[in-house]
C-alpha cells in the first residue's frame, strides 16, 4: 500500500510564501501521474497541479501563476512552492495520484492570515 506524507505547512501572512513537500513509497512516482490537491474548510478537495510522467506540469486555474511544482522521481518526492499567498489559500494540502488512487495522507495545513 502506497504511503503519502505531506509536510511543510504552517501559518503565514498574506503575500508570503511556503514550500510543501510530498514523499511517497518507493516507485510511486514511476507508476502514475502525481499531483497536489487542497481542501479548504467546508469545501471539496481540488486538484492544483498534475505532474505526468515525462511531461510538463499541468496547473489548474486555482493557483496558477502562484505555484511551482517540481518532482524528483528518483526520491519519490514532489515539492509545491507557493507564493503570494492569500487568505483563501487556507486549506489542508495533499498529494496523490491523479486521479487519486492511493490512500490519502494526513496532509499539511496551511493557514494564511490577512
Amino acid at each position: 500500500q502506497v504511503q503519502l506524507v505531506e509536510s511543510g505547512g504552517g501559518s503565514v501572512q498574506a503575500g508570503g510564501s511556503l514550500t510543501l513537500t510530498c514523499t511517497a513509497s518507493p516507485n510511486t512516482f514511476t507508476r502514475t501521474a502525481m499531483g497536489w490537491y487542497r481542501q479548504a474548510p467546508g469545501k471539496q478537495r481540488q486538484v492544483l497541479a498534475t505532474a505526468p510522467r515525462g511531461s510538463d506540469i499541468a496547473y489548474t486555474d486555482i493557483m496558477k501563476g502562484r505555484i511551482t511544482v517540481t518532482t524528483d522521481t528518483a526520491r519519490d518526492s514532489m515539492v509545491l512552492q507557493m507564493r503570494n499567498l492569500k487568505p483563501e489559500d487556507t486549506a489542508v494540502y495533499y498529494c496523490n495520484a491523479v486521479p487519486p488512487i492511493h490512500p490519502w495522507g494526513q496532509g499539511t495545513e496551511v493557514i494564511v492570515s490577512s
